[in-house]
């Protein structure tokens, strides 16, 4: 199993200072950087302290110039909220000045304050999204990029740096929806999947994809799938459970709309978000739990590579010193 970590940048207690956060994030990060992670993948958000990293492309910067082996991930550059050839521009000087070390996750974003705020509308918001991951590909492989589309027109423009990687850095897109899962499956792109649907939506999800790349004709050996999945690992199983709660109650207050909440219950019926994330989001318990649960989830969804994001400093901790050495390869 590969392991990336999807990092967020939480700030529950406004009376501590901001730069802590960002301080122990890139020590952790620093410490992923020689314990055998493969990469970090930086999430976007804006206008909320549930992660406060406004610009995954300058905190990327920072990151390269702590770390020296880890690959560096955006989940996810909210693509439809920025002009694409500046995407295409920045991503490529950022994988020029790390060596090639980038992975570009692009996605629509899902929260109105963010559309609103941005001045994009929500009803335009997929196809802006997409259209902008056309043109962040096309201008790297291309060497002048003529483009006519319904947002973007372009004629003859030398988008500079090119990436160093070829043709491009490895790119995914967020996929939560089925017909999202779909697009990118009929496009040959590769998906990043969120860490709040249950592990067998998630399967069901990955089915969903595997059967449209074989539909679109598109080749799936070799493609790595990376799936968000939200952890609390403790001395004990009682724990761990009581610091998933805890992270539970604060993702669902400070972070899912209440729209959003809705996607999330099981079979349509309505359940509390706490018990929802507690059942069969949160991977959560002791150190031999957590390894006994991510070997059968390798199995049962199957997680071949797991982004998780850790629910607290001793959770990744212990991830790092206790479960990470038995999973990873």
């Amino acid at each position: 199993m590969k392991v990336g970590v999807l990092q967020f940048f939480g700030w529950r207690d406004r009376s501590v200072p901001l730069e802590s956060v960002y301080e122990r994030a890139l020590e952790r990060i620093e410490i992923m950087d020689r314990t055998g992670y493969d990469a970090v993948w930086l999430a976007e958000h804006h206008f909320t302290g549930y992660s406060v990293c406004p610009s995954v492309h300058v905190m990327a910067a920072h990151v390269a110039a702590r770390t020296e082996n880890l690959r560096i991930g955006t989940a996810v550059t909210l693509a439809a909220m920025y002009h694409p050839l500046r995407i295409a521009e920045e991503i490529a000087l950022l994988d020029v000045l790390t060596g090639g070390r980038i992975n570009w996750g692009a996605g629509r974003g899902f929260d109105p304050r963010e559309f609103g705020v941005f001045d994009v509308p929500v009803e335009e918001s997929t196809e802006r999204f997409r259209e902008a991951v056309e043109i962040v590909l096309a201008a790297w492989r291309e060497e002048k990029l003529t483009f006519e589309g319904r947002f973007h027109s372009f004629a003859d423009v030398e988008v500079l740096p090119k990436p160093r990687q070829t043709p491009h850095p490895p790119t995914w897109v967020a996929a939560t929806s089925p017909s999202a899962v779909e697009w990118a499956a009929g496009r040959g792109l590769s998906i990043l999947m969120d860490p709040h649907s249950p592990h067998g939506v998630i399967r069901r999800k990955l089915e969903l994809f595997w059967g449209g790349l074989a539909r679109a004709g598109h080749a799936s050996e070799g493609r790595e799938i990376p799936i968000g999945r939200l952890l609390a690992v403790a001395e004990t199983d009682a724990e761990a459970e009581a610091v998933a709660r805890r992270a539970a109650r604060w993702t669902a207050g400070a972070y899912l709309p209440k729209e959003a909440l809705a996607q999330f219950r099981a079979d349509g019926q309505p359940t509390d978000p706490v018990d929802h994330y507690l059942a069969d989001v949160v991977i959560h318990g002791s150190p031999e739990r957590v390894v006994d649960t991510l070997r059968k989830l390798e199995d049962e969804v199957p997680l071949h590579y797991l982004l998780l994001s850790p629910l607290s400093e001793k959770t990744f901790g212990l991830f790092t010193d206790r479960v990470l050495p038995h999973i990873a390869g």
